[in-house]
């Protein structure tokens, strides 16, 4: 079998012979022209894997080739071979969108070295990614059962995360092994978070960063070192979408990247008003019952962040001038970029941004929309597609050209849920698909993690006999009445309020500016 069909094009090709022989015992082809229109008639007759090209030739030069080899096989590697080291052929040949670029004389390991690169890569990048998870699988498989703190977890889940990252772009088959292994590291947090998550909101000692510390512990410092800072709160983002965005900016700033954990309910109206005030949910609704609206009620639970930072820094006895944004829209954004120089007077800025979490809405109500984001990595993948061309895109540009420190993070993440459980509640129960809250609501109790008293998790309770019901691992909440209908509905969608890593851990990142 042939390791790929080779063009070679150099006026002086009978010279080459030793190389060409070298290739074609490696089990390369090898076609051979002396000049530019004869290359470019057998790139009308086959499609080649890679072209090797002479910048120097009588007639057609190379970068003309060049050009019209590209015409014809736009996806066609073209490895530019030439004498000279000029500057300007170099960047005339690196603009045409040349894949490499050899000087000569070439050594025949060096053309090897080109080929491996542009035509075998994606095959030796999967089998390189392969192995080294396998050999990694079992000491994750040990960490994975050695977790004992909220560190351990941090640590587990970003090396999952590594490894998802580069087996989805390695398109291995080796995802299956690794979902696997991701359910057992669920199953062991959803245990985790049970033991220990009620000791840790009725005592402060050794308890991770969880959302109501924010503003406390991060934000609050940072202006009291003198540094003007920009609050970027991005709804309903995971930990591997941060990922995935950080390479698009890694090069525009200077990031710290950190992890905490999120109160539960993971949903907007308990974990995002708990960032914005500085209190856990039941607090809010004594101290401010104007600012929270309880989950019964029709109007829309986050209208009230804004008043809620303002309670928040009168709380401390600040004097922090603030603004904040809600971007919804790009109407509502391309406002934001044009207001963005008078904002430097303020002491922070707040900007939260809905469209991931748009996303996974209509990603359950739309064909289409799932369709398109039909696993992790397309989910992923449209959300880098999104932000390419978003106003959060065009605000980091000026944000990295400024002095502001620049905090991102989330309320809560989502996860994939596939497995359905039942549970029976009344018509007050709510209708998240992850966590329940109603009176005597009947379910499994080994499937779920029960709060019976919600005070002691500092959850308001709109009747005395409330409690409060968390779906764990991939699991959602089915009524029995139409369960067929509710489960095919439903399954394979992303949703929030429950107990896994994907909703928990989330992303804390502090950055600067690189400035140009």
């Amino acid at each position: 079998m042939s390791n790929g069909l080779l063009l070679w094009v150099d006026d002086e090709i009978e010279l080459l012979n030793a190389h060409i022989i070298f290739l074609e015992k490696k089990g390369y082809e090898v076609v051979t022209v002396s000049n530019g229109p004869d290359a470019i008639d057998q790139c009308r007759q086959q499609t080649f894997d890679l072209v090797l090209l002479d910048e120097q030739m009588p007639g057609l030069s190379g970068l003309e080739t060049l050009q019209q080899i590209k015409e014809i096989q736009p996806a066609t590697p073209v490895v530019m071979v030439t004498k000279s080291e000029e500057e300007n052929i170099m960047d005339q040949a690196i603009g045409s969108k040349i894949a490499d670029y050899l000087i000569k004389p070439v050594n025949p390991n060096q053309i090897l070295l080109t080929l491996k690169k542009n035509i075998h890569r994606r095959e030796i990048v999967t089998e390189v990614t392969q192995t080294s998870y396998q050999q990694q699988y079992q000491q994750l498989a040990m960490e994975i059962g050695d977790c004992r703190t909220f560190d351990d977890w941090k640590d587990v889940y970003k090396k999952l995360v590594r490894w998802e990252l580069e087996l989805s772009s390695a398109d291995s088959n080796m995802t299956e092994m690794l979902n696997m292994q991701k359910e057992e590291a669920n199953n062991g947090f959803g245990k985790f978070i049970a033991k220990n998550y009620l000791g840790w909101i009725k005592n402060n000692e050794g308890r991770p960063l969880i959302s109501p510390e924010i503003f406390k512990r991060k934000v609050f410092p940072e202006i009291d070192k003198g540094n003007k800072v920009f609050l970027i709160v991005v709804d309903n983002f995971r930990y591997d979408q941060w990922r995935i965005l950080s390479q698009e900016i890694g090069d525009m700033f200077d990031i710290d990247e950190d992890l905490y954990l999120s109160i539960l309910p993971t949903a907007t109206q308990y974990a995002r008003n708990a960032i914005f005030s500085g209190l856990m949910p039941l607090q809010i609704s004594k101290m401010y019952p104007d600012l929270w609206v309880d989950e019964d009620e029709e109007e829309g639970k986050n209208l009230n962040e804004g008043p809620l930072i303002g309670t928040q820094i009168e709380r401390y006895r600040r004097h922090d001038k603030y603004s904040y944004h809600k971007i919804n829209e790009s109407s509502a954004g391309e406002k934001l970029l044009k207001e963005f120089n008078n904002l430097h007077q303020n002491d922070l800025n707040v900007v939260v941004i809905n469209f991931i979490d748009m996303l996974s809405h209509a990603r359950t109500e739309m064909k289409m929309v799932r369709e398109l984001a039909n696993n992790e990595s397309a989910y992923r993948s449209i959300t880098l597609s999104w932000f390419r061309h978003s106003v959060l895109s065009d605000l980091f540009r000026l944000l990295a050209q400024s002095d502001y420190e620049v905090i991102i993070t989330t309320d809560h993440g989502s996860i994939r849920a596939t497995q359905p459980l039942k549970i029976i509640g009344d018509r007050n129960t709510n209708t998240n698909l992850r966590y329940k809250l109603g009176k005597n609501l009947s379910y499994n109790a080994k499937d779920v993690f029960a709060i019976h008293n919600p005070a002691e998790a500092q959850l308001p309770s709109p009747n005395i006999s409330t409690s409060y019901v968390f779906a764990m691992g991939d699991s959602f909440f089915a009524y029995p009445n139409n369960y067929n209908y509710y489960v095919s509905y439903y399954k394979d969608t992303f949703q929030h309020g429950g107990i896994s890593m994907e909703e928990m851990i989330i992303p804390l990142i502090t950055m600067k500016g690189r400035k140009r």
